[in-house]
């Protein structure tokens, strides 16, 4: 099912003016593959004038439990049509209603009774928010039923009047919801259908406890739907606890991701991430890119180092206002800016035809974010590319993701920046300082006194510091502590190394006093005691 490109996000509490995109024939509805699910012919319309020629697995198994008025519980990957097939049986359903008319034989001064907000759509992010009241602006251009999304971020005047007026489908987000409900702006007493969407996310960013109170606020007569891209344990927890028998849709595993996105990894350190991602930037191929970082300022400086290497892109974040993501957004959507750059907070509201690759900068570190992610690309039956930039300590990240979708992601080793373990080359030990340990910290460190009997690790060819026993041009060497093996490194001249030892502390014997070999044994020991002496000294003066 091929999806129509929008150009512009709304803007929140505005008033919303439908209009076609192509002309269809009424003799052609009948003939849809969406008549067939039971859709009315306003509804088919609508989808065909979209670009719609098909729907997708997750429609066709939604779409028609939804209409017989079952709860529904569904998981889907993302980009295969999840909110359509919701949309499109409460339109339906909404349509099938008779609205109350105004009431005659009362004054004029009296205005006509106010819609009641009958169906409420909860989205964890203010993009995905956007995007699914757009899509029900769409397929209901011919219904006369009215929507309005309400988020945070932004002033609430306008989303308030909205309200005032009333408004028969409500998008929000859990937040800004529960505070205008709070102020009495917002009432779900009239309200007849409920879904949660994107449920497993709205559960990673914290959004239970706000996802309770709404669930305490709703009539117990309603038809609750929740969707999902992912069914981990919790979200079937809290499915159990506001849907009743629901019909379970699913087509595909649990976390797997799109067939048609071919998936790769480049092995890289993290400082060559930003060579590696101009490099690739290269190839005209890869026309429209979603860029993913980890954090806010990862984004900031992604962008930046984007425009020293010669390219444009925007960041998409929870610090930006709402006016700059729409703008960003926007300008993605219209191929004005070819590189986008988002944090995950904005990974289920990018919903963007023709996103040929999906970058993930950084490895996520929630393999489920993973999924959403590269389900950016290869939507509405389209094929995309999924690339990943991988440093040595994000491995273990990888290692999650492959066990979570059941496969191995392949590696690309044929590019200039590639290392070895993903980068392990990059990261090195500090190299020692000079002369540490020169000065021992504690007596338990202090260097043991020199072997009398030997004269490895002294020096001969310094002088002594301030010694009275010596002329200022013998220094006597500071311990240098040992070297990589755990021996003693010799410090003085090798010459020292191969002289015998001498006795410090005897007297030369052998023959007589005048013997040449006397006179150079007993000149090698007052050497060595004079040493000796200058390392005692020196040692006393520094501890």
């Amino acid at each position: 099912m091929t999806r129509a490109t929008d150009h512009h996000l709304p803007q929140p509490g505005a008033v919303r003016h439908h209009s076609t995109v192509n002309t269809v024939e009424k003799s052609d509805l009948g003939a849809s593959p969406f008549a067939a699910l039971g859709l009315i012919p306003e509804l088919v319309r609508a989808v065909a004038e979209s670009g719609y020629t098909d729907p997708t697995p997750i429609q066709q198994q939604s779409i028609p439990p939804l209409l017989q008025g079952r709860d529904i519980l569904g998981c889907a990957q993302t980009g295969t049509g999840k909110t359509a097939a919701f949309a499109l049986p409460i339109l339906q359903l909404l349509y099938g209603q008779k609205l109350p008319a105004p009431i005659e034989h009362k004054p004029a001064r009296h205005p006509p009774a106010q819609r009641k907000t009958r169906a409420l759509i909860l989205s964890p992010t203010r993009e995905l928010a956007s995007q699914i009241e757009e899509s029900f602006r769409t397929y209901g251009a011919h219904t006369g039923l009215t929507s309005t999304v309400i988020f945070g971020g932004v002033k609430q005047g306008p989303q308030v009047q909205r309200m005032r007026t009333g408004v028969d489908i409500l998008v929000a987000t859990p937040g800004r919801l529960l505070d205008l409900m709070g102020q009495g702006f917002i009432s779900l007493r009239d309200l007849q259908f409920f879904v949660l969407d994107e449920a497993d996310r709205m559960l990673d960013m914290g959004f239970i406890h706000d996802v309770r109170k709404v669930l305490a606020a709703l009539p117990p007569i309603r038809q609750s739907l929740l969707f999902s891209a992912t069914m981990p344990p919790d979200i079937e927890a809290l499915a159990m606890t506001f849907l009743r028998n629901p019909a379970r849709v699913a087509v595909a595993p649990v976390s797997s991701t799109a067939e048609r996105i071919a998936q790769s990894v480049y092995k890289v350190g993290k400082n060559d991430k930003p060579k590696l991602l101009a490099y690739l930037l290269k190839d005209p191929s890869l026309s429209r890119v979603l860029v993913f970082t980890r954090t806010k300022h990862g984004a900031n400086k992604v962008v930046k180092q984007l425009g020293d290497a010669g390219y444009r892109g925007e960041a998409i974040h929870g610090n930006k206002s709402q006016n700059a993501r729409e703008a960003a957004l926007a300008h993605f959507k219209s191929g004005e800016t070819r590189i986008l750059v988002a944090t995950d907070i904005a990974a289920r509201g990018i919903d963007v035809d023709g996103v040929s690759h999906v970058i993930n900068y950084d490895i996520p570190n929630e393999p489920e974010s993973y999924v959403h992610r590269i389900g950016r690309t290869a939507r509405a039956g389209a094929e995309g590319v999924a690339l990943a930039f991988c440093d040595w300590d994000e491995q273990g990240f990888l290692n999650t993701i492959e066990k979570l979708i059941r496969q191995r992601v392949p590696v690309i080793a044929d590019h200039p920046f590639a290392s070895a373990g993903g980068g392990r080359g990059e990261r090195t030990e500090s190299a020692p300082r000079p002369n540490q340990g020169a000065r021992p910290s504690s007596p338990s460190h202090r260097p043991p006194r020199p072997d009398q009997g030997s004269d490895r690790g002294q020096r001969t060819d310094r002088g002594d510091r301030g010694s009275h026993s010596s002329p200022p041009s013998h220094r006597p060497p500071k311990p240098t502590g040992r070297d990589a093996g755990g021996a003693r490194r010799g410090d003085g001249p090798q010459g020292d190394r191969g002289r015998p030892a001498a006795k410090p502390h005897g007297r030369p014997s052998g023959g007589g006093s005048g013997g040449g070999g006397d006179r150079s044994r007993g000149a090698a020991a007052g050497a060595q005691r004079e040493r000796t002496d200058r390392q005692l000294d020196w040692m006393k003066r520094i501890t």
